[in-house]
């Protein structure tokens, strides 16, 4: 399998695992001392640093745990910035569904900007900004 391959993968189970609640395969994602942001809106502040996989997953778990509905991430137009054999950095946007009372609708749009690093035969996210264009 090809670089660009396994980080698609990489990037699309931790989407897949946030819309199948499992929290755990999201956190699989991200290395031990991953950092995650996000900002809503061109004006708003940044939240975070959440600092490593532990922090991550609480963010990812407690964020489920308020829902009712059924989101789906929608990942399209990955572009790999840079890479090296270890490394890479890329960016992609974010389409953000919701289906709940037997309707869907979009709840936001956006995109991720990522570093991952190979460990072994696996990458992983180092670091994760998150620019959303709603809030969700």
């Amino acid at each position: 399998m090809t670089a660009r391959a396994e980080i698609e993968n990489t990037l699309g189970r931790a989407a897949w695992g946030y819309d199948e609640n499992d929290v755990d395969l999201i956190a699989a994602q991200f290395t031990e001392t991953a950092t995650m942001t996000m900002q809503i809106g061109r004006d708003g502040d940044t939240i975070g640093p959440f600092d490593g996989r532990e922090a991550i997953h609480k963010l990812h778990a407690d964020s489920l745990a308020a829902q009712t509905d059924q989101r789906r991430h929608n990942i399209s137009n990955l572009v790999i910035v840079k890479e090296t054999a270890d490394s890479a950095s890329t960016t992609s946007n974010l389409t953000l569904l919701s289906v709940e009372g037997g309707a869907i609708r979009v709840l936001s749009s956006g995109w991720y900007r990522d570093e991952l690093v190979k460990q072994g035969d696996t990458w992983l996210i180092a670091s994760r900004h998150i620019y959303l264009d709603l809030p969700y």
